[in-house]
């Protein structure tokens, strides 16, 4: 994979500050499929920074312009879908059919409802006919950072990165490092579609990692996680210094194991 070693930072694929490779391994082969870079602290800051300066226009942008990235996103998702389940099933040891048949489509399925669901959206609204003059107004939260499990991976970016792109927000997402190949394809999704410089931003890495300096980073406004109920403790905590919005889907706490 050609992007595997480097991260997307305002609009360009880069190589990390310092290297630092780690293997992507396929479960069901027990083998390095890829070799990915895990970032570190100048590496975080330089995505944070982007999606910084990118922030004062894209949060102005109007509800067509929204739109019509949103809707070059799916088109390019859908063209590149067959690279997309190919790189789920080699990181997640899924079988190709159950990528191709279930994976992939629930990254399709989010992306088409939250353009659905956009379009009939006011962002600026009178609450009460008597009181024209009233009027409530939808910004962005800010600059966000997205943090994503290493299973349903489409399921979990699009649910994320999305909703972001419709409220206006700029984004650093960072995706599980055991299963970050198919995260990689949709940043090449994202470029491929217009997304403006720094609205979008990606870098790999690990929990202790990328994943601590997002959650405590001053230059975000928020932080998405989806994972275990551990990391979400940690993350809170991390993110309290600077008074951050939290949103976290937690579960790792009721694990199954089946003998067959």
């Amino acid at each position: 994979m050609e992007n595997s070693r480097k991260f997307y930072v305002d609009g360009q694929w880069v190589d990390p500050v310092t290297a630092n490779d780690f293997d992507v391994i396929n479960p069901s082969t027990e083998e390095a499929i890829a070799v990915i870079s895990l970032g570190g602290q100048a590496d975080t800051d330089a995505a944070v920074a982007a999606a910084n300066r990118a922030y004062d226009s894209w949060s102005q942008t109007s509800k067509a312009e929204r739109l019509e990235l949103m809707e070059a996103i799916a088109a390019e998702y859908e063209r590149r879908s067959a690279h997309i389940a190919q790189a789920m099933s080699d990181e997640m040891g899924a079988p190709i059919d159950f990528s191709n048949a279930v994976q992939v489509t629930a990254g399709t399925g989010h992306i088409g409802d939250f353009i659905d669901a956009f379009r009939d959206f006011d962002l600026e609204y009178a609450p009460n006919p008597d009181s024209p003059g009233d009027r409530i107004l939808h910004d962005p939260v800010g600059v966000v950072g997205l943090i994503t499990p290493w299973n349903w991976p489409m399921n979990q970016v699009t649910l994320k990165v999305l909703p972001a792109i419709a409220a206006g927000c700029t984004m650093v997402l960072k995706p599980s490092e055991v299963a970050p190949l198919s995260s990689i394809v949709f940043t090449e999704v994202m470029h491929a579609a217009g997304t403006p410089a720094g609205v979008y931003n990606m870098v790999n890495g690990d929990g202790p990692g990328v994943g601590t300096q997002l959650s405590g980073h001053p230059g975000l406004d928020m932080i998405s996680f989806t994972g275990s109920a551990r990391a979400g403790i940690l993350i809170s905590k991390n993110a309290a210094d600077t008074i951050k919005r939290v949103s976290l889907e937690l579960g790792g706490k009721g694990a199954n194991i089946v003998f067959a």
